[in-house]
């Protein structure tokens, strides 16, 4: 009879799933990681990308919902969403014709969204204290706060590079622990091969 190579507990923390996918994971990872690391070197480039992307979706966007307007006849809800079709069109537009200065009112907006979830996380840490991790919270409340000033003391001229720098750490991040996910599901393979020997030789 023949054994199955899962692991023999527990302790993958649920990882026998992706058994047959730690390869994948770990490919796309490391091209995750290429592409963050690109960015990080040429975040003119990526904000730029970034925001032409960002632009298309919205007119994207804007076509579904001019679609679902026209669909939905005598609806009393449709000037509404033709108002909201209209506005992902212009923006999506504006983005489209012209990126740069698009990015610096995205990187505004951005700026003072960090700065505004920030002190958020800083006050409610304050007032779930002394609850276990609100230490964590109060240190990501900061990190926000800090960035979203850093930004917006260096607006515009750090409108070219914020975004593209932003999305790049974001992939590198994400890199990382596609890595890291795709190691520990090819150690947990290793470890139900290895378990499944030693009950066959049992």
């Amino acid at each position: 009879m023949a054994v199955s190579p899962l692991p023999y507990d527990d302790r993958d923390y649920g990882l026998a799933a992706l058994q047959d996918q730690w390869a994948w994971l770990l490919a796309i990872g490391v091209a995750f990681l290429l592409l963050g690391t690109i960015g990080i070197l040429s975040a003119v480039l990526f904000t730029i990308a970034s925001v032409v992307l960002f632009g298309a979706l919205l007119l994207a966007g804007a076509a579904l919902q001019f679609v679902e307007t026209y669909r939905a006849g005598r609806w009393r809800g449709r000037w509404p969403h033709l108002l909201v079709a209209l506005v992902y069109g212009v923006a999506g537009a504006i983005m489209l014709l012209d990126p740069v200065d698009a990015s610096v009112g995205l990187t505004l907006v951005l700026a003072i969204l960090l700065l505004v979830v920030g002190v958020m996380r800083i006050v409610l840490s304050l007032q779930i204290r002394p609850t276990y991790g609100w230490g964590w919270m109060l240190a990501a409340g900061i990190v926000m706060a800090l960035l979203g000033t850093l930004v917006l003391a260096a607006w515009p001229e750090a409108a070219l590079w914020v975004i593209g720098l932003f999305v790049a750490i974001e992939l590198v991040v994400n890199g990382w622990l596609l890595v890291l996910l795709g190691l520990a599901a090819r150690r947990a393979t290793l470890t139900g091969a290895q378990a499944g020997g030693r009950s066959a030789q049992g």
